[in-house]
């Protein structure tokens, strides 16, 4: 099947039907003026394999169905598709300024293909023919796929089966000779609403005893039984009120969204994970670190559409030549230039695994990852620095349609005589929807929390970094013996 532009994608969702609780009251997502503006966004990537100056970076030869596909939908089979896709990740988060929502499903993509197979070849099952069938039918259908993880956990003192509400965990709630019934919930699930399916993962590494938890598995969106509760994101509402200047992002948008399965029946054809609770953390690992090395890609595409505004902003104020200014986006470059580096180094150190798809470097990605919890607030302070208080305390775009209100806007808000009043205006709505809005959530909180906080990178750093090797180099250089 050729790959979808972005009319045929935002098409392909309506037979869906799809349904969600929107600000307390059930509706649908299709033309939703909450939702449209992400969609939009995961729109972006398809037209990008469209465009003549992009095609050759989002389209690639699939090592499944041999199909032409998507870079979305792709299974890494070499270092330079494990550094093209932070390259495209790249290019979409300056395209679009915003979360564009399609990362975690690829992640989750090549994290199963390799958990999978090794399962297969310790225990005999089947998880991997059926794993490959499956996205063999994402790749040539070009689907957007929902990759979701993160479980509510409850008490976090507690394991999964010592909760009060064994559901605080999604769970094998029944097991059937053709399938099995699910149960639970998955918060943060960006993009959920503008997906065709989401793939089902553990959230930690299991322990015997705990089985029933120990689940991947393929569910389409519109499977009986999902709830979806979409999240409130700062300024919001903002998209209801007709006034398009003060979204900040007139264009694209992110989505974050609660979903609940209650009896959710999975066919064993769509089950890659049933009860084998030693791979669960070899699966949530190798996705983490897939989805680390994402943000080297995406993060800083958005970096650089807040470090352009920063810029342009100071030029509009008539500060762009004080050397403390200058000195300030410098720093801000600086910053996000080494998160891309990271990004391409983790990229860089990638290998094969015994399925035959490529694994990042999993120190580096968590170097990454761990740089990206800072330098995006760095980077947001230092914009906020440089645009000046006016971010804060701004009118709306409503009042400069008032005969009253409007002229003393225009004649006081003029900085720079070569800038328009209104296009100062709109920069400072952009830099505060990074910084403070609706966007902050998909270029701050997420760099936060987004394939987990900075603790759970400086657990793996402290994994990955080999110190007894270190340890052991010190001492045959000094020649200390063990005693």
């Amino acid at each position: 099947m050729p790959l979808k532009t972005g009319d045929e994608y935002l098409e392909s969702l309506r037979p869906l039907k799809l349904k969600a609780h929107i600000l307390g009251r059930k509706a649908s997502p299709d033309d939703h003026n909450l939702v449209k503006l992400s969609r939009q966004a995961v729109a972006f990537t398809y037209d990008a394999a469209h465009d003549s100056a992009t095609r050759d970076l989002f389209c690639v030869e699939s090592s499944l169905c041999k199909d032409e596909v998507n870079r979305f939908t792709h299974l890494h089979t070499s270092v330079d598709d494990l550094v093209n896709k932070v390259k495209m990740q790249r290019y979409c988060g300056v395209g679009t300024g915003c979360c564009f929502q399609r990362c975690v499903g690829l992640d989750a993509a090549n994290a199963i293909f390799s958990t999978t197979f090794e399962c297969d070849r310790k225990y005999g099952t089947s998880y991997h023919a059926r794993f490959k069938d499956y996205w063999a039918w994402i790749q040539q259908d070009d689907l957007v796929v929902d990759g979701a993880m993160t479980d509510p956990k409850g008490d976090r003192s507690k394991r999964p089966n010592e909760q009060a509400d064994p559901d605080l965990f999604l769970r094998i709630k029944e097991r059937k000779p053709d399938g099995i019934v699910i149960q639970g919930a998955k918060l943060h699930q960006t993009g959920m609403l503008n997906s065709h399916e989401i793939l089902v993962m553990p959230t930690l590494t299991l322990r015997p005893g705990e089985e029933d938890w120990s689940v991947c598995c393929a569910v389409p969106t519109n499977a009986t039984g999902l709830r979806y509760i979409y999240g409130r994101q700062a300024s919001d509402t903002r998209k209801l009120e007709g006034y398009p200047m003060d979204v900040g992002n007139t264009v694209f948008g992110g989505q974050e969204v609660m979903t609940v399965f209650e009896d959710v029946f999975v066919p064993n054809e769509r089950v890659f994970l049933n009860g084998e609770v030693d791979f669960s953390g070899v699966m949530v690992e190798r996705f983490a670190s897939y989805h680390r090395q994402s943000y080297g890609g995406c993060k800083v595409g958005v970096g650089d559409v807040l470090i352009g505004a920063t810029a342009l902003i100071a030029r509009m104020n008539g500060v762009a030549q004080a050397s403390h200014i200058k000195d300030k986006i410098v720093e801000m470059i600086h910053l996000n230039e080494t998160l891309y580096a990271c990004g391409m180094a983790c990229s860089a150190g990638g290998y094969a695994t015994p399925a035959g798809n490529y694994q990042v470097d999993l120190l580096l990605a968590n170097v990454c990852k761990l740089n990206v919890t800072r330098f995006p607030f760095e980077i947001a302070r230092l914009a906020t620095d440089v645009a000046g208080g006016l971010l804060g305390t701004m009118p709306s775009a409503a009042d400069l349609d008032d005969p009253v209100a409007g002229p003393y806007i225009r004649k006081y808000l003029i900085a720079n005589p070569e800038y328009d009043v209104v296009d100062r205006m709109k920069v400072l709505r952009l830099i505060e929807n990074l910084t403070a809005g609706a966007g902050a959530v998909g270029y701050l909180i997420e760099s936060m929390h987004g394939a987990g906080p900075p603790t759970a990178q400086r657990i793996m750093i402290g994994r990955q970094a080999g110190i007894e090797d270190k340890i052991a180099r010190v001492k045959a250089l000094l020649e200390i013996g063990a005693k």
